[in-house]
């Protein structure tokens, strides 16, 4: 783009760069994080908060070391951001690990003379959640899937019994 009233293109170097790290003794920006320094409210120390770019919310926030004068927190370094940022990404990666493991259950039934495997995968919604049920043979073919309730409880039991009755929704 020509500024026509200079006859230039326009400095870009004015814009701030999105991506730009950010070095400061209690605030460090990198790698899609912010860490920030912070005074804890429950006591007379020093907390760390580690945010992911775009989140509203800390991933992670933990206690942070005391300076030398023991009144002010130790400065942010590089490998202090460096772990921060490792342990974030872990604390969300265990996150993501639970909710899938909150929404995803299976078990495995011997039933009609073979092992079959039965999931239930639990779509969350806010107004109307639900589940589907499922049935898979050993070599990973889709026998039968219905709608069940998201508060069906899964176990060998009900998978039996819901194997036993022609794969019929459960009620």
């Amino acid at each position: 783009m020509i500024d026509n009233a200079a006859g230039h293109e326009p400095d870009q170097d004015n814009e701030p760069d999105a991506d730009a790290l950010v070095n400061e003794p209690r605030l460090w920006k990198g790698n899609g994080w912010t860490a920030r320094v912070i005074k804890n409210d429950d006591d007379e120390g020093w907390a760390v908060a580690m945010i992911k770019d775009g989140e509203p919310e800390p991933a992670l926030v933990g206690p942070w070391t005391m300076g030398r004068d023991k009144k002010n927190p130790k400065p942010l370094d590089t490998n202090a951001f460096h772990t921060l940022v490792k342990t974030a990404n872990e604390v969300l990666r265990r996150h993501e690990q639970q909710l899938h493991a909150q929404l995803h259950k299976n078990t495995y039934v011997y039933a009609n003379g073979a092992q079959l495997k039965v999931t239930l995968d639990i779509v969350p919604d806010d107004e109307h959640p639900y589940a589907l049920l499922s049935a898979f043979d050993d070599a990973g073919e889709r026998l039968a899937q219905v709608r069940v309730a998201a508060s069906f409880k899964l176990s060998p039991s009900s998978a039996t019994e819901w194997i036993e009755k022609d794969f019929r929704a459960p009620r």
